[in-house]
């Protein structure tokens, strides 16, 4: 008998010129990047609050507030690895992650299966596992004024009894 449990996650970032855009551990050229404690990649960061909260350990600002200067300009994928090991601990493997980027500019289709390599080696789990789509705002609200970037994620985990 397998134990399941689902997990999700939300992230949101300022879009502003000059800065650096990260989305999956991807350095993607563009005019404008998220404004952030971190590296700003708020795909990853979702991940990271999807598996934190599908074993009910809390949120990302927990593990690695933002008032830590040593989390100051990291890279993302660093705070993704402890979060897997968080999970890990509890006795946990991830089964499946799906995932939703919702950005005006630039189109980030070319750079998915790149994202989902880096996702997947970071957590150690297979590619097929890892599902990310992206969307535009069609104009609208925040992110359609090219404000800013938004993710979401849900997580599969699984133990084995």
């Amino acid at each position: 008998m397998q134990n399941f449990r689902v997990g999700f996650g939300y992230d949101i970032h300022r879009l502003t010129e000059g800065e650096t855009l990260v989305l999956g551990g991807i350095a993607i050229e563009h005019y404008k990047g998220t404004v952030a404690h971190s590296d700003g990649d708020v795909l990853v960061h979702a991940i990271c609050d999807a598996l934190l909260g599908s074993t009910a350990l809390g949120d990302i600002g927990k593990y690695f507030p933002d008032s830590d200067n040593s989390y100051k300009n990291i890279d993302s994928c660093i705070l993704l690895e402890k979060a897997c090991e968080l999970v890990r601990n509890k006795g946990y493997e991830i089964g499946n992650i799906d995932c939703t980027i919702s950005l005006q500019k630039p189109k980030i289709a070319p750079f998915i299966e790149s994202m989902r390599k880096k996702i997947a080696q970071t957590m150690n789990t297979n590619i097929e596992n890892i599902s990310i789509k992206a969307t535009t705002a069609e104009g609208l609200g925040f992110v359609g004024a090219e404000d800013g970037v938004e993710a979401y994620s849900t997580v599969l985990i699984y133990r084995e009894n």
